[in-house]
Formats: C-alpha cells, structure tokens, sequence
C-alpha cells in the first residue's frame, strides 16, 4: 500500500537521517528499487519526473504498475509515489491517478504567485492525506527538459512558502542535477543553516544527489536533510551495465538477446547503487 512521504521524512528528521528517492523509468527500475527497499529494511520514494510519466504511457499506468507490483512482490516497507518537478497542471494529473506525494515545482514564478498556487494544492493535496513537496530556488542542472542555472534559496522565501503548510521544502543550495562539473564549489550550508533556522523542523530535500561527495551528504543530513533524490546515477550505472553485457557478446549467446537477461546486468547495478545510497542515507533498517 501506497503512503504519504510525511510521516516517513518526520521520523527520518528526529532519527537524524535521510530517506531516498529513486526516480523509477520502466519496470525494471521500480522492481529493483522496491526490493532493494524491502531486503534493507528502508522506507524509500519513488520519484517521476513528467517526462518519464509520459514515456510510461501516463500516470495512471505508473500509479498502476506501482500499486500492483508493491502488492504483488510483498513489499512490507513504507512506499511513497511520488510526482517529481511537478507542474501545476501536472500535479492535478498525479492526484487524480492516485499518487500518494507530490512536488510541485513553482520556483520559476513570481514569488507571491509560487505561494498562490502551493497553496492550493497543499489544501487539496492534504485533504486527501497527499504529501506536498515545494521548492525555491533552482536546482541547477537539467532533468527531463527542466533547466535552472543553480541559484540559493532565500531563507525568508523558504520560510513563507513553508508556512502555507507543505510536508517537505526543496531549496536550492548549490546543488545540480546531472553530472556535477569539475569545478563545482560545493554544498552552501552557511545558506542551509540559515534556512533550517528559518523553517524549524520541516523536512528539507536535497535535489542533485548524484555526485555530491559523502562527507557533504552526512553534513547535509546532520543539518536536517532529510529526503534525498537519486536520477543520474541510477541511470549511469544501468547504462555501462548494460554496455558491458552486449560488448562482451552476452547478447549473442544463446537466448541472451531475451530482454530478462539482456537487461538484468542493468537492474542489479541499479540494486548495488540504490543499496550504497540507502546506507550512506543511514535509512537502513528504519522501515518501521
């Protein structure tokens, strides 16, 4: 059964550890992710962007797909299906199809009309036990056709959108989507700080967490991080899985070109990643 993300992020906030969210893109990725949660012992969100809702014929069909395979695999842990830089046309669709957590990303708008719409939806969104994500300023970066240069939030934004009532805040702090440059500069937990002392203990998420070195992360987390998002390295991992597989003839051999075994390299890489990120989230173990 499907869960709101609050009462799962408020524990990982007063347990001083972060739950992840793994953006899933077909079957494979939902199942691989869904049991790694479940042998770990971890709550877990999985994350969908519009683009990939749209590559998965809609999201209906991912709230679906989702739904039975937690029924059907036995999942015990706490589930969350959640919508992923949402637009506001977009999280209306969520809603409908039976997502149990939005995003709503209004970080492009004008403030006060960012703080219209949140509002809103967190009236709708909390009136059928959804939990709603917002988020100010950019992450930097592109996923799925969604660009921002990378800005830092300002606290007091953070604070008036926090005050309309959403379960969790998404600020920018020098994170990225994507692959991180060689010259990045680096997390800004002066602008963190600020912002946790703005918003109490209102879970805070961390978008861009591929890349972002161990250190920073714990740092993140000790600083009330308590959601973390995971796209790029999955994808990463399950790409040079399967690269491998077919330059070493794999698919060549016997019925090794059957999509089961062609993509299995592919899925177990993203259970090693998602396992590594689990634990380093210190979600482990925490399910109930």
């Amino acid at each position: 059964m499907l869960v709101s993300a609050k009462e799962m992020l408020d524990k990982a906030v007063a347990g001083h550890y972060a739950v992840g969210q793994f953006n899933i893109n077909n079957l494979e990725w939902t199942k691989s992710i869904l049991l790694t949660a479940e042998e770990l012992k971890a709550p877990v969100i999985l994350g969908v962007s519009e683009g990939a809702g749209k590559y998965m014929t809609g999201f209906k069909t991912v709230a679906a797909m989702v739904k039975a395979m937690d029924e059907s695999l036995g999942i015990t842990v706490p589930v969350a299906l959640h919508l992923d830089h949402g637009t506001y046309e977009g999280s209306y669709k969520c809603i409908e199809a039976g997502f149990s957590s939005i995003m709503f990303d209004g970080s492009h708008y004008a403030i006060e009309e960012n703080v219209e719409k949140t509002k809103e939806l967190v009236k709708i969104c909390h009136e059928k036990g959804i939990s709603i994500e917002a988020e100010v300023g950019g992450i930097g970066g592109e996923e799925d056709g969604v660009v921002s240069q990378g800005e830092c939030a300002d606290p007091k934004e953070c604070k008036s959108i926090a005050d309309l009532g959403v379960d969790m805040l998404a600020a920018g702090i020098g994170n990225i989507h994507g692959k991180y440059p060689a010259d990045w500069a680096g997390l800004r937990f002066d602008v963190l700080e600020s912002i946790k002392a703005e918003i109490g203990d209102m879970p805070l998420v961390l978008h861009g967490g591929t890349g972002i070195p161990e250190d920073q992360i714990k740092k993140a987390i000790s600083l009330g991080v308590a959601k973390i998002n995971v796209n790029t390295e999955c994808q990463l991992v399950f790409a040079d899985a399967t690269r491998k597989y077919v330059e070493a003839g794999k698919d060549l051999e016997g019925k090794g070109y059957d999509p089961r075994k062609l993509l299995a390299p592919g899925a177990q890489a993203i259970r090693d990643i998602v396992a590594e990120k689990i634990r380093l989230f210190g979600s482990d173990g925490k399910a109930n």
